[in-house]
């Protein structure tokens, strides 16, 4: 257990936190972005906005096209994926280890050059509604849970659920969009952990050469 908690951590001038853990066991790296983006940083009226934000963060860039960015990293080897909690939302690949390179840049590019649109925006947001019914409708207890955390959290954030209300989904705009990537995907909103067959003054470099200008 003491091995496991020998990482490295590091901040950058813009702010973004840096965990570096080095192991070699394997050739592979698990590389994940957390950003304090959770439905507790949400508000009446914009329910499910992070969950929703976690579709969109998949629907390309300046130069990649919608699911594109998975496509590469599955290509290479690796595994991508995202979720989203009532305190954060996590960005994450599993990859050989000369890979790393690749996914820190792909990474650090969709924060630049994310591609929020009216038409992206139409489309996540009915796929996220269709989520949010399917939940219900086939979950004997969906309902239940909801009415439970309303109950349980009367002035908290929590009394939401993660995939938001249906009449605040449906009402989302793309300015409310803008405005919450602006301020919640900020590199000093967000956490990099970096664990497994790594050399952590190239990673660092690398995170620094990709990020350091956000």
């Amino acid at each position: 257990m003491k091995d496991l908690l020998n990482f490295r951590r590091y901040r950058l001038q813009n702010g973004l936190r840096v965990l570096l853990l080095e192991d070699h066991t394997l050739p592979m790296v698990s590389y994940q972005v957390h950003f304090q983006a959770g439905s507790r940083n949400e508000r009446p009226g914009i329910t499910g906005i992070s969950h929703l934000f976690e579709h969109m963060m998949f629907r390309g860039t300046t130069r990649l096209g919608p699911e594109e960015f998975s496509k590469i990293i599955q290509a290479r080897g690796g595994i991508v994926n995202a979720f989203t909690t009532q305190d954060h939302t996590t960005y994450w690949e599993n990859i050989p280890s000369e890979e790393l390179e690749l996914v820190i840049e792909l990474e650090a590019h969709r924060l630049k050059e994310l591609r929020i649109t009216e038409e992206s925006l139409r489309t996540e947001r009915e796929v996220v509604r269709s989520e949010r019914k399917m939940r219900i409708a086939t979950t004997p207890y969906g309902a239940a849970v909801e009415e439970l955390y309303a109950l349980a959290y009367l002035r908290h954030p929590y009394r939401w659920p993660i995939i938001g209300w249906d009449h605040d989904l449906k009402r989302l705009t793309l300015e409310e969009c803008l405005r919450y990537f602006r301020l919640r995907y900020a590199p000093n909103n967000a956490v990099i952990v970096v664990a497994g067959d790594i050399d952590p003054q190239r990673t660092l470099a690398l995170i620094e050469k990709h990020y350091g200008d956000i």
